[in-house]
């Protein structure tokens, strides 16, 4: 791809700087350069709300066909609206899984009906999703999920447990992975059910993290239900969709999030100079290979972002398994720099600010270290993603 920007693409760049210019206003002033993931230093309620104003530009649905609420945009509009929004301190995103991976895998796998009921409500943002695939003795080994759905009449009846539910407290859907065909094993005989979750049969309990915070949560399906039309592709086939809905973690945002890294990367090293610990030849040295890192991360992501240009010319909707090599490299790089910080703070970042004010007393440096552990187990731990690369992408033998 060429990265140099025509005077459409411009134009387009300024419009997204005046706009959010212009609506990170009254209460969502405050949000510049805050939120993001494992920075629960905001209710979450006010980010839904930003999710919502976002959505009135029309931004939630950036490369989603103009008939069901998107614009259409080109990949390279894609990577400007990341790239803008970064750089303007823009509120860090909650994770809307309906607009990054339920909307994706329904224009891929989904029928013309459930794309009209879903996708215009996820882009209005007036309907959030959460993610059913993660379970007590099935996370990174996906194909050992135990939750069971029958198919009783006009219903799905379902009955199980998930864990690590990402924002599931707020959410009023789940894209569900469950097994359907009894006496099946692994992969064979799962299904992938669209499941209500304000519904008597669904119970959420919050997990408190090591941060304070509750992004992640137990869920218990009791006789939960949902409609026999709501299974995205055939019945017993859910392991081809869910894997497709994995691949589409990673994309035109991760530009977007190398900026995020670096914004980061930019306040610590000037903290480092204020103090002077950045004089010390060890520090100094961390310093330097993780802005190193930070340069291939952002050569590999215009790399995988080629990638995804050269399948769309193809016509091919879903991303490549190349795309584990981001994961991986960036989940190890944030977790590394999380330690950094910490380096950088000294004995005084092992203490959380018992006199603030906030109900929250941890600093933004404290919550990136604590919460970068999980970089390298969610989203398909580290050793799935080698997995992966190795017979996927190299061809080795399994």
């Amino acid at each position: 791809m060429d990265f140099s920007l025509s005077p459409n693409e411009q134009d387009f760049a300024e419009e997204v700087r005046t706009w959010l210019e212009e609506h990170l206003v009254g209460d969502f002033a405050s949000l510049h350069n805050r939120g993001g993931t494992g920075q629960e230093d905001i209710e979450p309620e006010l980010l839904i709300a930003w999710e919502r104003e976002l959505a009135t530009g029309g931004w939630l649905g950036l490369d989603y066909p103009k008939e069901l609420g998107g614009r259409a945009a080109t990949l390279m509009e894609q990577v400007v609206f990341y790239m803008t929004y970064v750089k303007a301190r823009a509120p860090g995103r909650m994770p809307n899984m309906g607009v990054t991976l339920l909307g994706p895998t329904l224009l891929a796998y989904g029928t013309p009906e459930q794309q009209q009921r879903f996708i215009p409500p996820i882009l209005s943002g007036e309907e959030f999703w959460c993610q059913g695939y993660s379970e007590p003795n099935a996370g990174s080994d996906l194909a050992n999920v135990a939750t069971k759905a029958s198919l009783q009449g006009s219903r799905w009846v379902i009955n199980g447990q998930k864990v690590w539910t990402s924002l599931a407290q707020f959410s009023d859907w789940c894209f569900v992975v469950c097994r359907t065909q009894e006496g099946t094993q692994r992969h064979r005989g799962l299904s992938y059910l669209l499941v209500p979750m304000r519904q008597v049969g669904v119970e959420i309990r919050p997990i408190v993290q090591i941060t304070g915070g509750t992004e992640f949560n137990e869920v218990f399906f009791t006789d939960a239900e949902t409609d026999a039309d709501l299974v995205v592709g055939e019945p017993g086939g859910g392991w081809a969709v869910a894997m497709g809905t994995l691949a589409f973690e990673r994309g035109a945002s991760t530009l977007g999030q190398q900026l995020s890294f670096r914004q980061e990367f930019d306040d610590l090293l000037a903290f480092a100079q204020t103090t002077g610990v950045a004089d010390h030849p060890i520090v100094r040295d961390a310093l330097t290979r993780s802005y190193c890192e930070l340069e291939i991360m952002r050569f590999n992501n215009l790399r995988m972002l080629t990638s995804i240009e050269a399948a769309a010319q193809q016509e091919s909707i879903t991303p490549g398994p190349e795309m584990s090599i981001g994961k991986l490299y960036w989940s190890h790089w944030h977790r590394s720099f999380g330690e950094l910080a910490m380096k950088v703070h000294g004995a005084a970042g092992l203490v959380a600010d018992q006199n603030s004010v906030s109900h929250y007393p941890l600093s933004r440096h404290q919550r990136t270290f604590l919460y970068s552990r999980a970089h390298t187990i969610y989203a398909g731990s580290s050793e799935i993603q080698k997995n992966i690369i190795g017979e996927r992408v190299l061809g080795l033998p399994r």
